[in-house]
């Protein structure tokens, strides 16, 4: 496994200082320096026309909105010095890291289902190197932004997510991305239970499935494992000084 990173960009702001961010259930104290913004799976393969959901016939339609602001927080979190970690779901070709029949991943992977039922596919979701597998045009690392590979729906499993984080002292998570109720909540989830805060810009994450899905996910969020944000806010929170 890889992970990619090149050299970091200049601050534009200090990035010891406390600041609050605006958040349900309450506002959360953040430090650029302790905080990464997280970019789940923005990849063809969530939110494109011709990729693994469209095909598993989930409703990709209304993606653009989301990547526009995934791109907005990720351009204040690069100002900020808040490190950016693109994550990217996928397999080697031979899906050997998808697990066979003995893992529940092959069974519940809507992916290597769709696969299954429509053999003309075999070998093009997901797999490393592939369309489907690479991040959409619209977001693209930069260099001092991370890009780290997944084998499941966590960001945990099986990566070096957790100790990359705690080199960099870093233990405070806002989440962006797709799917919100799949991947996201599942990292958010994993991170709750190693001591991250996990916050979710609800407006820069898309659900799998239907609108109560996003809802739901944000309630069980909210509610038992972290906080909900928006684009807006947390803009406004990392805005350097001299902008405020």
């Amino acid at each position: 496994m890889t992970v990619q990173q090149v050299s970091s960009y200049a601050l534009a702001v200090d990035s010891s200082t406390p600041l609050t961010l605006p958040a349900r259930p309450e506002p959360l104290q953040l430090r650029a320096s302790q905080t990464a913004l997280i970019v789940v799976d923005m990849q063809n393969a969530y939110s494109t026309l011709g990729g693994y959901l469209d095909l598993a016939g989930f409703d990709v339609s209304s993606t653009g909105p989301v990547i526009e602001k995934i791109q907005v927080a990720i351009a204040a979190a690069r100002k900020a010095g808040v490190q950016v970690i693109f994550f990217q779901n996928g397999w080697d070709a031979d899906y050997v890291e998808a697990g066979g029949p003995g893992s529940p991943n092959w069974h519940k992977s809507n992916a290597l289902k769709t696969m299954r039922k429509r053999p003309e596919l075999q070998g093009t979701l997901l797999s490393k190197g592939g369309w489907d597998y690479a991040l959409v045009d619209e977001l693209q690392p930069l260099p001092g932004d991370i890009v780290m590979p997944k084998p499941r729906y966590s960001g945990f499993f099986n990566t070096p997510l957790d100790s990359i984080l705690r080199a960099r002292g870093i233990k405070n998570l806002v989440f962006t991305g797709i799917a919100t109720n799949v991947c996201v909540e599942s990292t958010l989830r994993d991170g709750f239970f190693l001591e991250y805060f996990g916050v979710v810009l609800a407006d820069a994450t898309h659900q799998a499935g239907p609108p109560a899905a996003q809802e739901a996910a944000l309630f069980n969020i909210e509610t038992f494992f972290g906080w909900v944000s928006s684009v807006d806010a947390f803009c406004t929170t990392f805005r350097p000084t001299q902008e405020a």
